[in-house]
């Protein structure tokens, strides 16, 4: 089959770049000063039995972080940023993830405690690993770039071609030639990529082996790396003598299982080799490369896309692998590992003339220059081997004192990033924190997650059979269609409140600003609340605590409501204290304070000076990136310092207090204060009883309550309900400005989840 031929005819080349990628990722958990930890896998990560992100792979103290497959390498590498960021945030504060491939500080072999996982053979295949290459060996780690071809591609590729009449076949033969040539050809990345230069010296189990040079390539990668015996051998020639010759070996009890063979490629998608036969190839695994300790998840986008364009190369090539070529490929690498960094590699004209090959390659596809200068920048490396990743890495090794020093200390600068923005997924910072901090627990607590829509927060989340859809971190199947079209109206929410016997104030609505202009009498010197009536966030609210008394802000006020809805509601204002219920179920689950947006006086410093000092707490930020929210100087907060007799330029006393919105909205620059522990009973109860008059299972409920330590009373003098919200904002709980945090998306999990036991 002449694919470039094929290719060209039918304009495949954009679909020849497209495919599915996925990443395993093998990594130590250490101590501050990068030794391996004697810890159990931590049970906040929920059972391995089932979990699709984070596994142990040979000890307890080897995690294996795995992403979900993806059509872009782009959005592979941020899932991995994701789950990075979820383990760094959970395990113990004196643990770390070791950014090398090479443990360092291994304890005695002893104290190396294999898996425990739930299935015994599981557990017992590791000990098998132990008495054939030892506990060290199982230790090493590095990174598993998994690739598939887009599905379309291969069935166009069979249909333009008829050598090959069965599909299977076809499909396999293309796998085999990209896993042969790969053999081939492996030894280039392993010189481009390698990161293992070197190993403590306990590493090897009878001493170091004498003709073994103090730095190297890739330890990982050599005959001392963790690779099958000799006598292991299986032949890539054609499907047929792959089945035969890895069944051959296991059977003659050169490997336990076919697991054990360590090729660094796999044939990928069958729970044996023989099903290949049938189903096909799916996908191929390759295991050559060592974690990049430079880059905080192990790989880079650039080196992850030079991957993936050396991978269709191999498919690309006019010729095909032998088996015998493929164990020349092996010799090589073999040879090229244990080279010295510094010194150009004795097959330097040969990758060389590949990647001027790879770059004709990109050139016949049309692919973007950014991609040709990745490899451009790889081919100066085969004349300037100190520019070679390994090379790079044993400068800062010597620098630093040691691999161990150094892996320390990339550890512990990979966490403190992990905890930069602790409230939010880095990778996902487009979404809603309510959905990242979902996202962050269902990472963690193992349950399979796929993102329908990023931009509208939908997400599918999956535990064996069980599937649930959930919008904006807290909409789910539990609540009814009708539900949150009723909160959204806030006229509609006060009758229906109203009509199952709850305190609601007084109200009178207008559907033009000319009308509710001329209605100013109505209001002159009554403490009024003017607000769209179908807002969310407080937009368009203001907020007349001491009566309306002039005409001119009264319009200014209706005028910005107007700006938010067609209708606007004026009503009573309830003396007393706002507070924010979040109920769940039967429940109410949270209590929050939100007080105002406010500066408080120095008798040095400008309203306007004061408010930017403010701005500047971590927590604040634009409101959907961040759990609080920048205090603005718009209209709406001029005209509450108008009322105060101050403006922007006012210098405040010590200790006065300034209000700049009368609404206490979290999204509008408000202070967030849990009090669930403070608030009195009756009070949750009426909460859950407002959420089930609106037919939600999660519901925030808005009261104002004059005195939250007595009971509540049926009267408005006692409590009163503001609004109840759909979607209420979990943020503001789960990180709020003083007081408990309440982790909510964890009992979202477990209404979605019962059966999980969180």
């Amino acid at each position: 089959m002449k694919l470039q031929q094929i290719i060209k005819q039918h304009r495949l080349e954009l679909l020849f770049q497209q495919g599915l990628f996925g990443f395993e990722k093998e990594s130590q958990r250490v101590y501050a000063d990068g030794s391996v930890v004697i810890t159990e896998h931590p049970k906040n990560f929920g059972n391995r039995s089932y979990h699709p992100y984070i596994q142990t792979d040979f000890a307890e103290s080897q995690l294996e972080l795995i992403t979900p497959p993806n059509k872009k390498i782009e959005d592979s590498l941020r899932w991995l940023s994701a789950i990075h960021e979820v383990v760094l945030r959970t395990i113990p504060d004196n643990e770390y993830i070791f950014p090398m491939s090479m443990p360092a500080g291994l304890p005695s072999a002893a104290q190396i405690k294999v898996a425990q996982l739930d299935n015994p053979e599981d557990v017992a295949y590791r000990e098998h690993l132990v008495k054939s290459y030892g506990k060290n060996k199982q230790m090493v780690s590095g990174i598993h770039y998994n690739f598939q071809l887009d599905a379309e591609l291969v069935k166009t590729l069979f249909n333009a071609q008829n050598e090959i009449q069965s599909a299977v076949e076809f499909q396999n033969n293309l796998y085999l030639k990209i896993a042969k040539n790969f053999l081939r050809y492996q030894w280039v990345l392993l010189y481009l990529l390698s990161a293992s230069p070197m190993v403590d010296d306990d590493y090897f189990k009878h001493g170091v082996p004498e003709d073994l040079s103090p730095i190297v390539r890739s330890l990982r990668s050599s005959e001392y790396g963790y690779v099958n015996a000799p006598d292991v051998n299986v032949s890539f020639d054609n499907i047929n003598t792959y089945v035969e010759s890895l069944e051959h070996c296991v059977s003659t009890g050169k490997l336990i299982a076919e697991k054990e063979f360590y090729s660094n490629v796999r044939l990928k998608g069958a729970k044996k080799a023989r099903d290949f036969l049938q189903t096909g190839i799916q996908y191929l695994e390759f295991r050559l490369f060592d974690l990049n300790p430079f880059d905080p998840y192990g790989i880079s986008l650039n080196d992850a896309k030079f991957i993936h364009y050396f991978i269709l190369l191999m498919a690309w090539l006019d010729e095909t692998a032998t088996q015998d070529d493929a164990e020349l490929g092996k010799a090589r690498l073999y040879e090229v590992a244990l080279e010295d960094p510094f010194t150009s590699t004795a097959y330097a004209e040969e990758g060389e003339l590949l990647l001027i090959a790879l770059l004709d390659m990109l050139k016949e596809l049309g692919v973007e220059q950014t991609v040709t200068e990745i490899v451009q920048e790889k081919l100066t490396q085969f004349a300037q081997p100190n520019k070679t990743l390994c090379a790079r890495l044993v400068d800062e090794i010597i620098k630093f004192g040691g691999y161990q020093q150094l892996g320390a200390k990339l550890a512990k600068q990979y966490k403190a990033q992990a905890f930069e923005r602790f409230y939010a997924l880095s990778a996902f910072d487009n979404m809603e924190l309510s959905t990242q901090a979902l996202l962050f627990d269902v990472i963690q607590k193992g349950i399979k997650t796929e993102i329908l829509d990023e931009n509208d927060q939908f997400l599918c989340l999956q535990h064996g059979e069980h599937i649930e859809y959930v919008k904006n971190g807290n909409m789910t199947s539990h609540d009814s269609y009708i539900s949150p079209l009723i909160m959204e109206n806030k006229v509609v929410t006060k009758k229906v409140l109203a009509k199952a016997g709850f305190n609601v104030p007084q109200s009178l609505e207008f559907t033009s600003l000319e009308q509710a202009i001329a209605s100013y009498a109505l209001f002159e010197n009554r403490a009024v609340v003017i607000k769209p009536k179908s807002t969310n966030y407080g937009l368009g609210i203001t907020i007349f605590q001491q009566g309306v008394q002039n005409p001119d802000d009264f319009a200014k006020a209706l005028e910005i409501a107007f700006r938010e809805d067609k209708e606007v509601m004026v009503e009573d204002y309830l003396v007393g204290t706002e507070y924010r219920f979040f109920v769940l179920g039967d429940e109410t689950l949270a209590v929050l304070l939100r007080v105002p947006a406010n500066v408080v006086g120095d008798g040095e410093r400008t309203v306007a000076e004061l408010v930017a000092h403010k701005n500047n707490h971590p927590l604040r930020g634009d409101g959907s990136r961040t759990p609080l929210k920048r205090i603005a100087l718009g209209e709406i907060e001029q005209l509450q310092l108008k009322e105060q007799g101050m403006d922007i330029f006012s210098t405040p006393a010590q200790g006065q207090i300034v209000q700049l919105r009368a609404n206490s909205n979290i999204s509008t620059g408000g202070d967030s204060i849990d009090m669930t522990d403070e608030m009195h009973p009756s009070y949750k109860a009426l909460a859950v009883g407002i959420a089930k008059a609106m037919g939600a299972s999660i519901c925030g409920v808005d009261l104002i309550i004059p005195d939250l330590t007595k009971p509540a009373e049926p009267n408005l003098q006692s409590w009163g309900v503001i609004e109840a919200n759909f979607n209420p904002m979990m943020m503001m709980h789960i990180f709020p400005y003083q007081g408990k945090s309440r982790r909510l998306t964890l009992n979202v999990i477990k209404m979605l989840f019962p059966e999980l036991k969180i």
